[in-house]
């Protein structure tokens, strides 16, 4: 079992991905865009930098999808993706 990184800070479009919440990177940059991802309770552009402990809120339509982020990978398998983050109730 691999330790929590704590020093590595990751886009907030690639995380989205690579965590699998949202399926393509361009999808993730456009819901940045429109103001619909929130990191630590402020609006989050593509580029800001997400580490350990952050939280992130997605809105998709009227639900709000809340999580904070246990991990920090470049890359990971497919059946290891839920493990980088906890989902929190709203």
């Amino acid at each position: 079992m691999e330790v929590a990184e704590r020093g590595i800070n990751m886009r907030l479009d690639k995380y989205l991905k690579v965590s699998r919440v949202i399926k393509r990177r361009t999808v993730a940059n456009e819901a940045c865009d429109a103001g619909r991802v929130e990191v630590n309770g402020k609006p989050a552009k593509a580029s800001a930098e997400v580490k350990v402990g952050d939280v992130i809120a997605i809105r998709f339509g009227d639900k709000v999808t809340r999580l904070e982020v246990l991990t920090v990978k470049e890359t990971v398998r497919k059946e290891d993706a839920a493990g980088m983050f906890k989902m929190l109730m709203s």
